[in-house]
C-alpha cells in the first residue's frame, strides 16, 4: 500500500511539475527570486474570493463538481501563503551564510 502511494505521488508530483503555481513558486524559491515572497503572498487573496464564490455556487444549488475547484483554490492560497515565510527564512539563511564566507 505505502509503494503504491509513494508510486502514485512521484507521478502526480511529475504531472503537477509544471502546473504555472509550482512553477512560480519555484522561481520564488531561486536566490533571485526570495525578494518575491511576501509581495507573493497577496497572491492567496483572489484564490480565497475565488473559492468563496464557487462555494457560494454550491450553496445556491450550483454543480457539485465545483467542490473540485474549491480544494484547488484553496491548495493554491495555502501554498502562497506559506511561500512568504519560508522566502524570509531561506533568505536569512542565506545572507547568514554569504557573511560567513566573507568575513
Amino acid at each position: 500500500m505505502l509503494r503504491t502511494s509513494v508510486a502514485l505521488s512521484a507521478r502526480g508530483y511529475g504531472v503537477l511539475r509544471y502546473a504555472p503555481t509550482n512553477l512560480l513558486i519555484n522561481a520564488i524559491r531561486t536566490r533571485r527570486g526570495l525578494k518575491w515572497g511576501i509581495p507573493a503572498m497577496l497572491l492567496a487573496v483572489p484564490y480565497l474570493y475565488a473559492a468563496a464564490i464557487c462555494t457560494t455556487i454550491i450553496n445556491d444549488g450550483g454543480a457539485g463538481w465545483l467542490y473540485l475547484l474549491v480544494l484547488l483554490f484553496v491548495w493554491n492560497a495555502f501554498k502562497f501563503l506559506w511561500i512568504g515565510p519560508v522566502s524570509l527564512l531561506l533568505m536569512a539563511g542565506r545572507t547568514a551564510r554569504a557573511r560567513r564566507t566573507h568575513a
